[in-house]
């Protein structure tokens, strides 16, 4: 089922789980992602940079693709533009077929963010889908912005930007960073400002930079009010691993089954994080509710 984020994380938001959401760029991570959500009974989250598309994972060739492939799922599965911010990646993200756009303007003053998010999630709300938007500022790991509370996410702030903006879930800042944090180190997330966010404002709020957070941090925030992780780092990483793991064993290894074998070692990763964050299980009855009758 290809779906947008919003119904998907509105029920998350009113059962208390959160909905993984996965950067892809070729058709073996599609597939890992959409077969785990299948076998784990879960919601999934397609998501794509500007970057990445532009790179690698161009729009003409990845959306048929996620589309094809979730059209035929038995679980909500959405495509994200992740951290849109010119105005063309949206209108290529929407025109393209995308079930739905975040928009990050976060870099910009309070006022900017709001015309821009406004102005984006009326576009994507225009064409049925569905648009997140970032307050505060999720920076990078490896310039310490995780740490740096001048970032965090205002919650009062965020009340204001919500009910101008009418974006469907918020991204905010609490203390994680994208990409690898240093060795040996796990972010210190600020719990009591989330949970001030959550009984702030009632849609389903996001949080960046879920690889390498720890899972003591993970489950936590999900039980403060996390209804959406972005992953993007962790999940590549069990490719590569899995790869040059691959490759010295035999050297001379097939392509095909590299990517089979690296495909397999991202689903293990998927499915154990979709039962962390609690929504395995979460679109099956588990049993039939009675007689059936002709």
């Amino acid at each position: 089922m290809f779906v947008s984020m919003k119904e998907m994380l509105n029920h998350a938001h009113e059962n208390k789980y959160a909905v993984m959401a996965v950067n892809c760029v070729n058709m073996e991570q599609v597939k890992a992602c959409v077969e785990s959500a299948e076998e784990e009974c879960s919601p999934i989250i397609l998501n794509i940079s500007p970057r990445q598309m532009r790179e690698h994972g161009h729009s003409y060739v990845l959306t048929p693709m996620v589309r094809s492939i979730a059209e035929r799922a038995a679980v909500p599965v959405a495509f994200n533009l992740d951290h849109g911010a010119a105005y063309q990646d949206f209108v290529t993200a929407l025109q393209s077929g995308f079930s739905s756009v975040m928009i990050d303007a976060s870099s910009c003053d309070f006022e900017e963010n709001v015309r821009r998010t406004q102005m984006i999630a009326a576009l994507a709300h225009g064409c049925g889908k569905s648009c997140e938007a970032e307050l505060g500022h999720v920076g990078n790991a490896d310039a310490g912005d995780d740490s740096n509370s001048v970032y965090y996410t205002n919650p009062e702030q965020a009340r204001e930007f919500v009910k101008r903006t009418h974006c469907d879930c918020l991204a905010v800042a609490i203390g994680t960073a994208h990409g690898s944090y240093p060795k040996g180190m796990i972010p210190k997330l600020d719990f009591e400002r989330l949970t001030l966010l959550a009984n702030t404002l009632d849609i389903p709020l996001v949080l960046h930079g879920g690889s390498g957070a720890g899972e003591e941090n993970i489950r936590k925030a999900v039980a403060c009010g996390i209804n959406k992780i972005n992953v993007n780092t962790d999940v590549m990483a069990h490719a590569v691993a899995e790869t040059g793991r691959a490759l010295k064993e035999n050297p001379e290894y097939g392509y095909m089954d590299l990517c089979m074998r690296c495909e397999d070692a991202m689903k293990d990763f998927i499915k154990s994080y979709m039962r962390m964050i609690g929504s395995s299980m979460r679109y099956t009855f588990g049993s039939t509710a009675g007689a059936e009758f002709d």
